[in-house]
């Protein structure tokens, strides 16, 4: 007999061998239907994994987030062995569960097409209903790479596992898999499921590797939670910054002009220099000096920097020219240390604040690249702030407080806040511990005095120091840094960066990087999704469409309207189209428009206006004197 410890603090007695799915049944049948696994000693067990020994357990049910994870898991099993009855050459690389569902990295040995999904799923629901216990088994590392021999990936997986660590299989019918676990019991309770998509992926993510097919699904405990879920995709569909970018003429993107190399059109850079505004004068209120440096720097800048040795692979070649050696730059700081450095400074003129609009260029695999979200010109508000040791802790709160006025102002919400730290055990971080452990101090002290939640990340560290990093949830799902705060003691080291003290002698400053809103790049990406491509009035690259219903008898008042409206910098466009009226309407609406303004005989002469706000049916008329007061209201408060 074992003993089994509950979290409630009871304590009772099952035969050796009892797996969690028995242990749940001896309790309640409906605590049985509802078990999905368990954690035993704080390890995840599957459902029919028996339990050998006295242990604490949690069980897991279908309500828990582990149980979603759980299944999916299961899920990209089942998903591998459907492809393998198909393909019998397949190979397997990786497949996990992931947020909202379950991929896997597969080599077929031929190419698998989006219409093959719909037989891969058609077998996978063969096989669930074929009840297949999924069952454990350990083996040590030299039967486990025998058995996987005619599997590369799995074998070089298996070699890259440390000596005498356990390792484990899961089979279902005919198939076997590497897989630390847990599972669900059997292939019955993977019933309700849906391949999603197709991708291409490298393997181990080296683009020097082999690329895989990355099939994507998802999994749910029942059919009315998938068909929610892949309505949600289906509208996640329809925000999609690429499709709206295209219909709505923000950006293009062209083989000939270079793979992640944005163009903007005139409706994207329109919303651009808005945004560019928005920010200049935020950072002016806040007491920044906007400057404006090269987009090439020297080689032996990013040597004395430290970026050099860190990042090189991730720039662009480097050119030669008179005896010089140049880079495209990859980040402005090293830049912003010199401009620093061109005066004398004293502890009075403390804290210095630079920011520039600047474009830097990384090096990123094709393979990686996704519209705005990835890109290799990549635009955005960069801020170094040089302040005195007594400083910091209001300056970075400061920069914080600005950060998050930025992401209210653009109606996003903060998922989590993370604390970068240092991992002593990797070498990609300078390595002065006192330095390390002051920063690492103040950044912890000052999150919490102001009672700010975060969760650390070890090893997510930038080389020269620790940061904040904010992260928000897009509407698609996704949870990106949109902001950083970095705290770093040795670039000015590196450059030599000084200031005279109060005591007449030479001090050194600290440098504080801030990233604001992210990159105009990947910004544009999550506004366009965030608002479906309708921006707000604020944000709208046309804010107004005046439609005369006769270019005879009203364009001649529109004209005047439209001039009018742009000497209040209202964005204001006139559409003197040889179409109906009905299409330059629908044209407006299908543009997502703020305001339609039809101009008729009621308008003309009478200082009236007719407008259609975006999304509604109902026209209202008013003065031309309230129209434009109500519009510059809206734009002031950002539509809040």
């Amino acid at each position: 007999m074992i003993k089994i410890k509950f979290p409630d603090g009871n304590f009772k007695e099952f035969s050796q061998g009892t797996t969690i799915e028995q242990i749940a049944g001896s309790i309640s049948s409906g605590l049985r239907k509802q078990s999905v696994a368990g954690y035993v000693n704080g390890e995840l067990f599957d459902l029919n994994r028996p339990i050998l020994e006295d242990a604490e357990i949690k069980i897991i049910t279908k309500k828990d987030q582990e149980a979603f994870e759980v299944l999916n898991h299961s899920a990209a099993h089942l998903l591998a062995q459907a492809v393998k009855r198909i393909y019998p050459n397949a190979k397997f690389g990786v497949g996990p569960a992931i947020r909202e569902g379950f991929y896997y990295d597969i080599d077929a040995g031929e190419i698998i097409k989006e219409e093959d999904l719909i037989k891969i799923e058609k077998m996978m629901k063969r096989i669930s209903q074929e009840q297949t216990p999924i069952t454990r088994r350990e083996l040590p590392k030299d039967e486990a790479l025998a058995f996987f021999k005619d599997d590369k990936y799995k074998v070089e997986l298996i070699s890259d596992l440390p000596e005498g660590e356990i390792i484990s299989l899961y089979t279902q019918g005919e198939f076997t898999d590497l897989c630390r676990g847990g599972h669900i019991g059997s292939t019955k309770n993977i019933r309700f499921f849906k391949l999603l998509s197709l991708a291409g992926a490298y393997w181990r993510g080296d683009s020097n590797r082999e690329q895989l097919q990355r099939i994507y699904g998802t999994a749910w405990f029942n059919e009315d939670d998938l068909k929610r879920h892949i309505k949600v995709l289906a509208e996640r569909k329809e925000r999609d910054h690429r499709k709206l970018g295209k219909e709505l003429k923000i950006f293009e993107l062209s083989y000939d002009a270079g793979q992640g190399l944005a163009l903007w059109l005139p409706n994207g850079y329109t919303v651009r220099k808005v945004l560019e505004d928005y920010v200049y004068k935020l950072e002016r209120k806040a007491g920044y000096q906007h400057i404006s440096t090269p987009a090439l720097g020297t080689k032996r800048l990013y040597e004395i920097s430290g970026h050099w040795s860190h990042y090189r692979d991730n720039m662009f070649p480097v050119m030669e020219r008179d005896g010089e050696t140049f880079v495209l730059r990859p980040m402005s700081c090293p830049h912003h240390m010199i401009v620093y450095k061109s005066d004398l400074r004293s502890y009075r003129d403390l804290p210095i604040r630079y920011a520039e609009i600047v474009t830097q260029h990384r090096y990123e695999a094709s393979g990686s690249l996704s519209g705005l979200e990835r890109v290799r010109a990549m635009t955005l508000t960069d801020a170094h702030l040089f302040v005195r040791e007594d400083q910091i802790k209001k300056e970075v709160l400061d920069a914080y407080n600005l950060i998050l006025k930025a992401i209210k102002d653009l109606e996003l919400e903060i998922e989590y806040v993370e604390l970068a730290l240092r991992d002593k055990s990797k070498d990609k971080f300078h390595d002065d511990d006192k330095l390390w452990d002051t920063a690492e101090k103040l950044l912890k002290e000052l999150l919490a005095e102001e009672n700010i939640e975060y969760t650390e990340m070890k090893g997510e560290a930038a080389f020269y120091g620790p940061k904040i990093d904010i992260q928000v949830r897009t509407a698609m799902g996704h949870v990106i840094t949109m902001s950083t705060v970095q705290l770093d003691f040795l670039l000015p080291e590196r450059f030599d960066l000084t200031y005279i003290g109060s005591d007449g002698e030479k001090h050194r400053p600290v440098v504080i990087h801030r990233g604001l809103i992210s990159t105009w790049e990947r910004l544009m990406s999550i506004l366009l999704e965030q608002y479906k491509g309708a921006f707000p009035t604020w944000l709208a690259p046309i804010q107004i469409k005046l439609i005369p219903v006769s270019l005879d008898a009203h364009t001649s008042y529109a004209k005047n309207l439209n001039d009018l409206f742009i000497d209040y910098d209202l964005r204001s466009e006139l559409d003197l189209r040889e179409e109906k009226l009905g299409y330059k309407i629908r044209d407006a609406q299908t543009n997502k428009i703020p305001y339609q303004l039809v101009v008729g005989d009621n308008e003309v002469g009478s200082n009236l206006v007719t407008y259609r706000k975006f999304g509604k049916k109902e026209q209202t008329t008013v003065t031309v004197d309230e129209f434009i007061n109500m519009v510059q209201k809206e734009i002031i408060s950002k539509g809040h």
